[in-house]
């Protein structure tokens, strides 16, 4: 009997990296499927698994991620102990094959100053079992009778994640955090990947239903920035922000380098960091035009 339906989404054109750690899976193959959907729209694909699913327990994954051998045993057991727990994810580490740019930027986003809240997510933390924005679909553990009432939204990519974790809290759903139920996911390795990344991050994010001050922080940041040399030119207390934004930069990412043993990481996790900030907060502000103008 199926326990566990795996389901992976994958562009067409792709191969799904992910099957080559499966094989390695210490779990029993009788008691686990593995559904592959290919398609252009990661939530149509995910929605489309889920329907053919066997299993009472869904396990999203991403095409790209390797995982741990013990992760469906742990992820199992992390829902038998906690009934009450809908929805568990984990953190997605970079994988050591990754080169130094993906290192690199890796540290920035971990770190609490570069992401926020979304810095949970790449990295091992604390158990949590209030962790909407900690998880995401390249590694959780969904109860089939969630799909019942909710489904990922196939107009939004990215930002999909955040909406459907949004939907299942407003359904009553607990979702919790576990760093035991680790993956490897690469990191973007290109400094255009790494800027689109979180630009599309930013835009998606009006669309997601949640919305906190913090996430009008980078563009309020960016505003600032575009209008500095005329503020700059009425007063030079105007360059008061920018300063303490540079130091605050430079200490966060001094510190994130030491923490990590890496000489690069003291020069390019403040490049990173204003990198993140910044291709956010235009994204976020597209995203806003493009509502006003849709409505």
């Amino acid at each position: 009997m199926v326990k566990i339906s795996i389901v992976v989404p994958i562009a067409p054109g792709r191969n799904a990296e992910v099957l080559k750690s499966l094989k390695n899976v210490n779990y029993n193959k009788k008691d686990y499927e593995i559904i592959i959907e290919e398609g252009l729209s990661a939530s149509t694909n995910r929605n489309n698994g889920i329907r053919k699913a066997k299993g009472e327990i869904i396990l999203l994954l991403d095409d790209d991620a390797y995982i741990d051998k013990d992760l469906l045993k742990n992820g199992e057991r992390f829902l038998e102990r906690y009934k009450d727990v809908d929805i568990v994810g984990g953190p997605q580490l970079t994988p050591k094959s990754d080169d130094w740019f993906a290192h690199v930027s890796g540290y920035a986003i971990t770190s609490y100053f570069g992401t926020q809240d979304m810095s949970k997510r790449y990295k091992k933390g604390k158990l949590s079992f209030d962790a909407g924005n900690s998880i995401t679909s390249a590694v959780c553990f969904v109860r089939k009778k969630v799909f019942e009432k909710i489904q990922f939204n196939p107009k939004l990519f990215p930002g999909e994640d955040p909406e459907f974790y949004y939907k299942a809290k407003k359904n009553g759903f607990k979702i919790a955090y576990s760093p035991e139920l680790t993956i490897y996911h690469k990191r973007r390795n290109t400094l255009g990947g790494f800027l689109k990344q979180f630009y599309l991050y930013g835009k998606a994010k009006i669309n997601t239903g949640y919305l906190s001050l913090l996430f009008f922080i980078p563009s309020l940041f960016v505003l600032y920035l575009v209008s500095l040399s005329f503020l700059a030119f009425i007063h030079k207390i105007f360059l008061i922000p920018l300063i303490l934004y540079i130091v605050i930069a430079f200490g966060a990412g001094i510190y994130e380098a030491v923490k990590n043993k890496s000489i690069l990481g003291l020069v390019l996790i403040p490049f990173f960091y204003a990198c993140i900030h910044i291709s956010y907060g235009v994204g976020f502000l597209v995203g806003i035009i493009n509502k006003l103008v849709d409505n």
